[in-house]
């Protein structure tokens, strides 16, 4: 990253590296937390610290953070996935005040639900194929999901315009909204659905596996469809 900011003018950074830990909380251990940290906060981190100083002399810069609706409400069964998101929300949101005036604008995305063919490179912990049924179906559903084409399309607007922030599909939205609104309420309703989940398995719910060794009758089927599309477009097999 050094010598590239030393040798390259850098006008815009986009972190969009990401895993993630799909699992009961009973299962998740330290380690988990640290990857998860070390991919969606330290990583990005590490590289606006190298470029800024050459957005700074160059008095513009476009730093985009894709962070997650799970950066902005708890989501169950993704304790570590979501710490590292709102760590990286928080991020963005203090660093953009400072570097405002040097020209530097920074856009928090939060997307939603986006079809982008990673479940089966998921770390899924517990009852495995529950765990990965529920997750990449959900990840399938239309209306709720948005493709990564078309998330893409609105990220490079909101670069382009230096927004602030931008939050993808419209149940996204609607969550940060209720949860604003009414904590209380929004607390309950993801108390319930910690419930409807898959529970902790045994000792070998602590082994972490990848989608791909988690399917079952329910994934691939017909509910995964378009994620199973996604996937061979976007070379995530």
């Amino acid at each position: 990253a050094r010598v590239l900011a030393e040798w390259v003018a850098v006008d815009v950074l986009i972190n969009v590296a990401g895993i993630i830990q799909v699992g009961p909380l009973e299962h998740m251990q330290q380690e988990d937390f640290e990857n998860a940290m070390a991919t969606h906060f330290w990583g990005p981190l590490h590289l606006m610290l190298e470029v800024t100083p050459v957005m700074r002399r160059r008095g513009f810069g476009r730093i985009v953070n894709i962070s997650s609706i799970g950066g902005r409400i708890g989501v169950p069964h993704l304790a570590p996935y979501c710490a590292s998101k709102f760590a990286l929300v928080g991020l963005s949101d203090s660093m953009r005040a400072e570097l405002a005036r040097h020209g530097i604008r920074i856009t928090t995305v939060s997307p939603g639900l986006m079809r982008t063919g990673s479940p089966p490179n998921a770390q899924i912990k517990g009852q495995h194929q529950k765990e990965y049924a529920w997750f990449v179906v959900s990840d399938s559903l239309p209306g709720l999901s948005i493709s990564a084409e078309r998330a893409a399309d609105q990220i490079i607007e909101a670069c382009r315009h230096g927004d602030a922030e931008l939050t993808i599909t419209l149940p996204a939205r609607a969550a940060v909204i209720a949860n604003a609104l009414s904590p209380r309420m929004f607390a309950r309703i993801s108390e319930v659905a910690a419930r409807l989940l898959p529970g902790p398995a045994g000792p070998e719910g602590d082994i972490a596996r990848r989608g791909r060794e988690s399917e079952s009758k329910w994934a691939p089927s017909a509910a995964t469809v378009l994620t199973d599309r996604a996937a061979v477009a976007n070379n995530e097999l």
